[in-house]
């Protein structure tokens, strides 16, 4: 089985180190023989969350359209900033919103569902955005997401992508490659054969 995996950035901003660890991300899993998809929240801009705009509205089209994406693809790695030691505010509002889908039109649609995701994080910092990894898991986690054990942080990230895309330290390609490695291997064997 090919799994599908998406690829999804938590930063739009131009020269995004995340961006790039996105980039470095989907090279490594087509590399393994995924078929890997990669989109932008900048192709879904939604309004923030609202209880009331919800129950008056439904769900807005973009958070359906973001919905159905990730809910046709076995596993998603995700690449997110870290602002204030945490989320960013752009990231966490998109699964909040997709969280809140629970059908599309007759058929149940949950899509983060035992989704398998992977996380990664990329800064200038010392610190490779790690901190945000555990608020952005125990999120993921709360939404029904089969997030993975491995996770991947890059620190000086200003320095850190060759111009194809790939890592250059050594040590940071190896755990992105075991990163990339467990998210194929989950979805192969635990795919939902779609």
């Amino acid at each position: 089985m090919i799994p599908k995996i998406l690829v999804l950035p938590g930063s739009v901003k131009s020269n995004s180190v995340n961006v790039k660890l996105a980039d470095a991300a989907q090279l490594k899993l087509a590399q393994m023989g995924a078929d890997v998809t990669r989109v932008s929240l900048l192709d879904y801009p939604l309004p923030l969350v609202n209880e009331d705009l919800k129950s008056e509205k439904g769900i807005p089209a973009n958070a359906m359209k973001l919905g159905r994406m990730i809910a046709r693809h076995e596993g998603v790695f995700v690449a997110s900033p870290e602002y204030n030691a945490s989320i960013p505010p752009l990231l966490k509002n998109a699964i909040d919103w997709v969280s809140l889908i629970s059908s599309d039109g007759d058929a149940l649609l949950k899509p983060w569902q035992d989704r398998y995701i992977a996380l990664g994080a990329a800064s200038p910092g010392r610190l490779g955005g790690i901190r945000s990894l555990s608020h952005l898991r125990s999120v993921l986690v709360a939404v029904g997401a089969q997030v993975l054990s491995q996770q991947v942080s890059v620190s000086n990230a200003r320095q850190a992508f060759e111009t194809d895309g790939s890592v250059i330290d050594e040590r940071t390609a190896g755990i992105l490659e075991r990163c990339c490695k467990s998210l194929v291997d989950h979805c192969r064997r635990h795919g939902m054969g779609h």
